[in-house]
């Protein structure tokens, strides 16, 4: 089967013309004539998940995040950047990012998995985009929804950490005896606060907050940062089971990376 054929797919489930204008979602790498030998699914694609990809045979890397998002004026191995792109090439491997576009899209989206990893009913697009709205499929930033039932709010903190698998996370003051109703964001989702006090949620669920964006809950909302990473690794299982149900003609692998640049100790 050739990479094309895949592209068309996840392109339906998440429209590169869906992501944002800082974005480099879609094929870095690769030619979409080039036949499927084996799909990687990672976070990121560093240069050990190319790897792993060529360990295990895969000519294709799908990745959450791009590798590239500005342009490349030298290819000398400088950076990490270049090294993969250039390990990448020189093996012949596809590189596809699915990005912004796969976090604004409601079914199959980086929310959604969020949302059903810690149990969110009712949940609709945090800030919808209506004029990008894509068939029955609504298109925009963040989740909120609502738990089956309230929980006293550092029970909540306990499930949330047992649900996204946390060691750790940060938050605001504990201003809302219970949890509810619930916003999320995977990834950097700062720009989402005001939305999540409008629509009235009692948590907010995201992560890359910076010192001082803390005080700007206010005493309305609770912030609760879990790490980039964290937020969006479920991100993965997310886009194996997306292709390994609808391809049966190639292997399909999810990395055993931890591509988490930060570490705690």
């Amino acid at each position: 089967m050739q990479l094309a054929t895949l592209v068309q797919y996840l392109n339906e489930i998440a429209p590169e013309h869906l992501q944002e204008s800082y974005d480099n979602a879609g094929l870095i790498t690769g030619r979409l004539d080039m036949e499927i030998k084996g799909v990687l699914v990672a976070l990121d694609c560093i240069e050990s998940v190319v790897d792993e990809a060529i360990s295990l045979g895969c000519n294709v890397i799908v990745a959450h995040h791009p590798i590239v998002f500005g342009g490349l004026k030298r290819f000398t191995g400088a950076n990490y950047v270049e090294r993969t792109v250039i390990q990448a090439i020189r093996h012949d491997i596809a590189i596809y990012a699915i990005h912004t576009n796969l976090d604004n899209v409601f079914l199959s989206g980086v929310n959604t998995k969020i949302a059903e990893r810690i149990g969110l009913e009712h949940t609709e697009i945090l800030s919808p985009k209506p004029d990008m709205n894509h068939r029955d499929n609504p298109v925009g930033a963040g989740m909120v929804g609502y738990l089956k039932t309230p929980m006293e709010t550092t029970a909540f903190f306990d499930y949330l950490k047992e649900k996204m698998e946390l060691k750790v996370f940060k938050h605001t003051a504990i201003c809302k005896n219970t949890v509810h109703k619930v916003a999320v964001c995977g990834g950097s989702g700062g720009f989402l606060l005001n939305a999540s006090i409008k629509a009235e949620a009692d948590v907010f669920i995201t992560s890359d907050y910076k010192y001082h964006e803390f005080f700007d809950a206010n005493g309305r909302i609770i912030i609760l940062d879990i790490g980039h990473f964290e937020s969006e690794k479920y991100t993965i299982d997310l886009l194996y089971d997306l292709i390994i149900n609808k391809f049966t003609t190639f292997a399909t692998h999810c990395t055993k990376i931890i591509t988490n640049p930060i570490n705690f100790y």
